[in-house]
């Protein structure tokens, strides 16, 4: 049987790498590669990225727990995040509550932390970057 895995892939118009080191800093992100443009093992063709992005990122990865997720600058500043948000589940309040708090620097809350009736905790927001994030303590699973 074949695995197959869905992973989100994040174009953040120019500020990839101040995205990485944020998400290192608020959920304690392990960044596992970064290639810039300038270091693509094939030419960049002529037109595809605006002059002075030959150091931005060209493709990025990261894990934050067991989830991968990827990322790039995107090919110009004009890259639009929309229609999506990040789902990120904590076994306790307490990695919620500092996730939540991480994530929300710089951001906006669009539903504070709170009880719901799927989980003890839940709250969304969209980060300084325009990612839409939904954060909550793991659902309890039906017996």
């Amino acid at each position: 049987m074949q695995n197959n895995w869905i992973h989100p892939y994040l174009f953040l118009g120019g500020r990839c790498e101040e995205a990485l080191d944020f998400y290192k800093k608020a959920l304690g992100a392990k960044v596992d590669m970064v290639m810039r443009f300038s270091e693509s093992p094939d030419p960049v063709p002529p037109g595809m990225i605006p002059p002075g992005y030959e150091n931005k990122v060209m493709h990025s990865s990261f894990h934050v727990g067991d989830a991968m997720v990827m990322a790039s600058d995107g090919c110009g500043p004009n890259e639009k995040l929309s229609g999506f948000s990040l789902s990120l589940s904590y076994g306790t309040e307490a990695e919620v509550d500092k996730a939540f708090k991480g994530l929300s620097e710089g951001g906006k809350v669009t539903m504070p932390l709170m009880q719901t009736f799927w989980s003890k905790k839940f709250g969304s927001l969209t980060d300084r970057f325009g990612v839409n994030w939904m954060v909550m303590v793991t659902p309890e699973q039906p017996k």
